[in-house]
């Protein structure tokens, strides 16, 4: 309250009687939220109609471009008091001058709300959101989670377009480079630490930031998995499986949750009352504000469901969105729409008040510049601490695919060529949502990682060979010529930062450009290949998995992505990372995911193959690698897989053991997992579904006895009369490395 208290002294007079007249309504609450809920009563009972519609607004100041619009005007609205929020502002500096408007210049000083997309990484990136994925390590998710968001805090930014939490199955969506992969189970737990880890334990912290689910919901189901497309699912498959980490994340305390700009059920999703009101504020009982995408108010025109502009905007502000990011609909047409009647004030106040609140948790109305310290920005970014962080969860995020022979680890003494268009490239390592991440001078390729492992370039040779994208063939044969000088190749493909991510759907996954002849090529030579791929997505990589001796799934690594990936392929870390996405063999296998239901003719029944069973005549129905999948130059041995029990009833707890032994000659991570299957219910259900998984460290020849609980509620699902309950029956419970190798035991619920 210290700016409005120095700017309007009768004004905070005001507040203070209005404070002292309502101090016993607020008795049975706690001190802190007794005291919030006193000051937002007073301060709204001051405010006009137009300062609340300003509240409902968002716009973009352009410092980075993140959509395809900008009102150049958004300095006039701030001055105006109809700003509430600007995003795109990513300085301590720039933030304070457009702070220091709306306080010093404005009616009533509220302070503005600045929000960023810091994805995975401000300054210090990390790998993409689906790379830290495979690492299925919570702790250092939300590790990485809290340093972006030390960095942003510290660089005027309370806001974070993250966690993205949809389900995706179709990797032909480049957005699903920002998400979890396909799965419910292991999609909520990341969704839950990445909100700690943005949130931390006290918004008011100068080094937390608020945190927003997005898209709510079921983007990632978009048809044909072509961005924006429309989503046609029926209630039963939105509550399994897309609205599951939605509601994790809300558990877990985040602030904001954000639309998505899909359809569904025929509605636009920033106009879907059933989404926004019924089920998040209604049914689960949200208490924070709710933003849009991107203008996607303004597309519910394009859509078919609005007639204008200001049809748009009242038919979101009535499905419960607070705030119009970038639109200018709320701005236009709430003021309109109230002296028409068609929506009133009391419903701008809810959404205003929501949105107030969260600036005052952050501590905005006590110190509206205590993000704004351009010293310790200065002192925060890319620490050393923070560079090794981000080291480890590359490291751990890389998924070793393809070892022939044991290839891997390289000894330092090989004679190495390294070839392919990524080799020495430090642009696009960062990936497609690197925030402020310095893409040449910080990032470390993967030749200056060589170069430093190895104490020098004597044992390296280079050929780019080709381009990422492009038919030229020119740089073909000095790839060939070094190839043929060396002991190994290590070729470094896969796709620019621009290839994944938003607008960037793909209907063909293979290697673009002449990357693949360029790999024939040097197949020629006899050379053995260690591929490495980075890239946002799952490719199609029938060709390269044969012919490549070792494949390294890299993603996109992050600032020290070029130092991990050197340090997995010498061996001085072991990798550990699993498959969160299903990689097909051809795009004609998608969607494809492990957990599918069984048909009424499964392709192999009883061991045997025959012609009128659910089966393509071309390809076969597994992928090149199951969810899950992930290899390690140590070998593991599962065993004695016990359950405690042959039947339980609703009330009993499931206890479930496994030994893990590392029969191989390097200490290794595994990620444990466990799956279920429900044999028969009142609706089909999935052939398996992942409940538990444990990562772990083990010596060669440990051996470690892993527990797992379970309780009826993991049995739960939607039944035929959509209750969320279990049902008495058969089950069948499965323990492995991956989802498609597996110890196997039955139980019966009754």
């Amino acid at each position: 309250m210290k700016n409005i208290k120095n700017k309007l002294p009768l004004l905070i007079f005001v507040l203070l009687a209005m404070w002292s007249c309502n101090t016993t309504k607020n008795k049975s609450q706690k001190p802190y939220e007794a005291k919030m809920e006193t000051f937002l009563d007073s301060l709204i009972q001051v405010m006009t109609l137009d300062e609340k519609i300003g509240q409902t607004v968002l716009f973009s100041a352009g410092w980075d471009v993140t959509g395809p619009t900008l009102d150049k005007n958004y300095v006039a609205y701030l001055k105006g008091g109809m700003l509430g929020a600007l995003f795109n502002v990513n300085s301590a500096k720039g933030s304070r001058a457009f702070q220091k408007i709306a306080v010093e210049e404005t009616r009533l000083g509220i302070p503005l709300l600045f929000g960023y997309d810091v994805i995975h990484g401000y300054k210090t990136i990390f790998p993409i959101s689906l790379g830290e994925a495979a690492s299925w390590d919570l702790d250092l998710i939300q590790k990485s989670a809290r340093i972006s968001a030390t960095e942003a805090s510290a660089a005027g930014i309370h806001w974070t377009y993250a966690p993205m939490v949809d389900i995706a199955r179709d990797p032909r969506w480049g957005r699903v480079s920002e998400g979890s992969g396909e799965d419910v189970y292991l999609g909520s737990e990341i969704a839950i630490a990445r909100v700690k880890g943005f949130q931390g334990d006290d918004l008011a912290a100068t080094n937390t930031i608020l945190a927003c689910a997005k898209h709510f919901a079921a983007y990632g189901a978009a048809i044909a998995g072509r961005d924006y497309n429309s989503v046609d699912i029926s209630e039963r498959e939105l509550r399994t499986t897309y609205l599951p980490p939605f509601k994790a994340a809300l558990d877990a305390g985040v602030a904001t949750f954000m639309t998505s700009f899909n359809e569904i059920n025929g509605i636009p999703s920033s106009g879907n009352k059933f989404l926004l009101t019924d089920i998040l504020r209604n049914e689960w009982g949200f208490k924070g504000f709710v933003v849009t995408d991107y203008t996607s108010i303004n597309e519910m025109i394009p859509h078919g469901f609005s007639k204008n502009e200001k049809q748009a905007g009242e038919q979101a502000l009535k499905a419960g969105v607070d705030m119009d990011m970038q639109g200018g609909v709320y701005l236009r047409n709430l003021k309109i729409l109230i002296n028409e009647g068609k929506v009133s004030e009391k419903e701008i106040t809810q959404s205003a008040r929501r949105i107030l609140e969260m600036k005052y948790r952050l501590g905005l109305f006590d110190d509206p510049y205590k993000y704004c310290d351009e010293q310790r920005e200065k002192d925060t970014q890319y620490k050393l601490e923070f560079l090794n962080a981000a080291k480890d969860m590359a490291q751990k995020s890389m998924v070793l695919l393809k070892n022939n022979k044991q290839i891997l680890p390289l000894q330092k003494n090989n004679k190495i060529a390294l070839i392919g268009p990524l080799v020495k490239d430090e642009h696009h390592i960062i990936g497609s949502w690197a925030a402020q991440g310095d893409r040449d001078g910080k990032a470390v390729s993967v030749y200056e990682g060589f170069e430093s492992i190895l104490g020098g370039i004597k044992n390296i040779n280079y050929a780019k060979g080709c381009a990422v994208i492009g038919n030229d063939k020119s740089g073909f044969a000095q790839a060939v010529r070094v190839a043929k000088q060396a002991d190994m190749v290590v070729m470094v493909m896969g796709e620019l930062e621009d290839m994944s991510g938003e607008a960037a759907s793909r209907s063909n996954l293979d290697l673009p450009g002449v990357q693949k002849e360029l790999i024939a090529e040097i197949k020629k030579t006899g050379k053995p290949i260690v591929l490495v791929l980075m890239n946002g997505r799952p490719l199609t990589l029938e060709y390269e998995d044969m012919v490549a001796d070792a494949i390294l799934e890299a993603w996109w690594p992050g600032t020290m992505g070029g130092s991990a990936i050197a340090s997995i392929i010498y061996g001085n870390q072991n990798p550990s990372g699993k498959l969160p996405m299903t990689f097909p063999r051809n795009v004609g296998q998608i969607p494809i995911y492990y957990n599918v239901k069984n048909t009424g003719r499964p392709y192999d029944i009883n061991g045997s193959e025959q012609k009128y069973r659910s089966r393509y005549i071309d390809v076969s129905n597994t992928p090149l690698y199951p969810f899950g999948y992930g290899l390690s130059y140590t070998t593991f041995k599962y065993a004695n897989l016990i359950i405690d029990k042959k039947e339980y009833n609703f009330s009993d707890t499931i206890n479930v053991s496994v030994t893990l032994t590392n029969t191989g000659i390097y200490e290794g991570e595994e990620v444990v997992q466990l799956y279920i299957q429900d044999l028969v219910g009142s609706v089909t259900r999935p052939i398996k579904e992942l409940k538990r998984f444990k990562k772990l460290m083990l010596k060669p020849n440990e051996s470690q006895k892993i527990a797992f609980t379970l309780n009826v509620k993991d049995l739960a699902f939607y039944t035929e009369n959509m209750k969320f309950k279990a049902e008495p029956g058969a089950f069948k419970l499965f323990v492995g490395t991956n989802s498609q190798d597996l110890l196997q035991a039955d139980f019966i619920l009754k």
